[in-house]
């Protein structure tokens, strides 16, 4: 059974929870506490993988034998597992660092779109800059917790090209209401808006759309017949930049 079918039935059977925790210990002992063992070079006693620079159609690196940039994260015993992973010398740290909201600072440049460019500018929280007038709130500090989660899936789901139906699943919300917070999302940043429907339009023009280092993307099913390929190809056109 899915997983999310089994989260929607997790409050109607207690035997769900222990399911989904089973699935996650299971995937943890398989692919990373049995799977790294498999690739330690006995060479060296340690773990090497592979970065393939040409794999992927947007130009992200890609990392195999093992795939090292998906360790987990977000469990306290998938965390667990990142504690192999050591310094090679005594005295020596190991570090990590991101980009902050790193997609919608780059939408902000490319699209131009004056009220996101200020926000970020300004140093707002861009979540709850965005919280505020979907959810038609005044005051930062009454946005809450819940409220802030929503309009960051608002925020990175349009970035992606989202549909009602998509952001619908996401947040558990009717298809109307998702389909007005895309709306107030767009009647607050015009420019996003104005920015995808240019990217969807070159795409059709050129059959292929370019990042701001001039990397092409192909898109074959820009003008399919069948909805739903070409629907993909417009999404893939928006979030290839």
């Amino acid at each position: 059974t899915a997983v999310d079918v089994l989260e929607k039935l997790q409050a109607q059977a207690p035997i769900v929870e222990h399911i989904l925790n089973y699935r996650q210990l299971a995937k943890l002992q398989s692919t990373y506490v049995e799977g790294l063992l498999k690739f330690i070079k006995p060479e060296t006693g340690k773990i090497h993988t592979r970065y393939q620079q040409t794999l992927t159609q947007t130009g992200r690196l890609s990392s195999v034998d093992p795939n090292l940039q998906n360790i987990p994260i977000r469990m306290e015993e998938g965390r667990k597992i990142r504690q192999a992973f050591v310094p090679q010398q005594e005295g020596w740290k190991l570090f990590a660092s991101d980009y902050s909201q790193i997609e919608l600072r780059v939408l902000a440049h490319i699209s131009g779109d004056e009220h996101l460019r200020e926000a970020f500018l300004e140093g707002q929280d861009i979540h709850t800059s965005t919280a505020m007038h979907v959810f038609g709130i005044e005051n930062p500090e009454d946005v809450t917790a819940n409220l802030r989660r929503q309009a960051k899936a608002v925020n990175f789901g349009v970035v992606y090209g989202i549909s009602d139906y998509g952001l619908s699943q996401n947040l558990n919300i009717t298809r109307k209401a998702a389909q007005e917070f895309i709306d107030r999302y767009f009647d607050k940043y015009p420019g996003v808006k104005q920015f995808m429907e240019d990217i969807v339009k070159e795409a059709k023009e050129n059959g292929y759309v370019e990042t701001l280092f001039h990397r092409r993307r192909y898109l074959p099913d820009i003008h399919n017949r069948n909805f739903n390929l070409r629907s993909f190809a417009e999404r893939t056109a928006i979030n290839s930049p």
